[in-house]
C-alpha cells in the first residue's frame, strides 16, 4: 500500500511566498557583506557588556545600537524587567528575540546600502567595445539657476526612497503620528508629561542629538520655540531613517527578483 502523507501546502501559499522572499532577501542581505556582519559583531558585543556590566552606561548600548525598531518593545506590558518565574523567562526571551530581529534588520539596511553602492560603481564600467567618440564642444557652465535646478533634482533623488515604497511612507506615518501627539501635548493638553518620548523612541538612534539641543530655561530661544526645534530635529532623524528603510525595501524587491521562482 503505497504512503499517504497529509495535505500540501501549496507552493503559492501565503506563509510560503513569504518565507521564500525573507531567506533570499533579508538574511541575504543582512550577512553577505563585511559592514552588516561588522555591525552584527559590534551588536554581539554589546549584548555582552550589557551582561558584563549591567549597571553601567552601556547596559542600554542593544537598545541604542538597534533602534528604532527595538524601541518598540516599550509599549509592551512585560520585558525584562517583568518580574514571576515562567513569565519573566518568557518575557525575557521574547525581547531577546525581538532584539535579535531589530538587529537583522538594521544589519539588512546596511547590506541594500553596500550593495547599491556596489551597483552603482559597477553600472559606470563598459562591458562592450569601445566606440571612437567623437569632438564636442565645451558644454557652457550652468547658470545659477540651473545650477538650483540641478541641486533640487539631486535632493528629490536622495530622499526619493523615503516615499516611493511601502515601507518608507508607513515608518514615515508613524513619525508623524508621533509628532502630531508631540505638539497637541505641549501647545494644547493641560499636562504634556513625557509626550516628546514617543518622537524620540520613533526616530532614534539620530533624534538622541537632539537632547544635545538646550531646551531648558537657559536657553536663548523663547520657550515656545524650544518645541518646534526640537520637532524639526525629530523629523529629520525620522527623514534619514525613511530613506534608510526605503533601501532596504529596494533591496528586498532586487534580491526578490534576482531569484528564480
Amino acid at each position: 500500500m503505497p504512503h499517504t502523507s497529509g495535505p500540501r501546502r501549496p507552493a503559492d501559499h501565503p506563509a510560503g511566498r513569504f518565507a521564500d522572499r525573507l531567506r533570499p532577501g533579508l538574511l541575504a542581505l543582512a550577512t553577505d557583506n563585511w559592514l552588516a556582519r561588522g555591525y552584527l559583531a559590534v551588536v554581539a558585543c554589546s549584548v555582552a557588556v550589557m551582561f558584563l556590566f549591567p549597571d553601567s552606561g552601556f547596559a542600554a548600548g542593544p537598545l541604542v545600537l538597534t533602534a528604532p525598531l527595538s524601541f518598540l518593545s516599550v509599549v509592551l506590558p512585560f520585558g525584562p524587567g517583568t518580574e514571576g518565574g515562567a513569565a519573566q523567562v518568557l518575557a525575557v526571551g521574547f525581547w531577546s528575540v525581538w532584539l535579535l530581529g531589530c538587529a537583522f534588520v538594521n544589519a539588512a539596511v546596511l547590506g541594500a546600502l553596500t550593495v547599491r553602492s556596489t551597483g552603482s560603481a559597477g553600472s559606470t564600467g563598459s562591458t562592450g567595445p569601445v566606440r571612437p567618440v567623437s569632438p564636442v564642444r565645451p558644454a557652457r557652465p550652468l547658470r545659477p539657476k540651473s545650477a538650483a535646478s540641478h541641486g533640487l533634482r539631486r535632493v528629490r533623488t536622495l530622499l526619493a526612497p523615503a516615499v516611493d515604497n511601502w515601507l518608507g511612507r508607513g515608518y514615515l506615518a508613524v513619525v508623524a503620528a508621533a509628532l502630531g501627539f508631540f505638539l497637541y501635548a505641549v501647545y494644547v493638553s493641560p499636562d504634556p508629561g513625557f509626550a516628546g518620548i514617543w518622537p524620540l523612541m520613533a526616530t532614534a538612534p539620530l533624534s538622541m542629538l537632539t537632547l544635545l539641543v538646550p531646551i531648558s530655561a537657559e536657553s536663548a530661544v523663547p520657550d515656545w520655540l524650544d518645541p518646534l526645534l526640537f520637532s524639526a530635529g525629530v523629523a529629520l532623524s525620522g527623514l534619514f531613517n525613511a530613506v534608510l528603510f526605503g533601501h532596504l525595501a529596494h533591496g528586498l524587491r532586487t534580491r526578490r527578483t534576482a531569484v528564480p521562482s
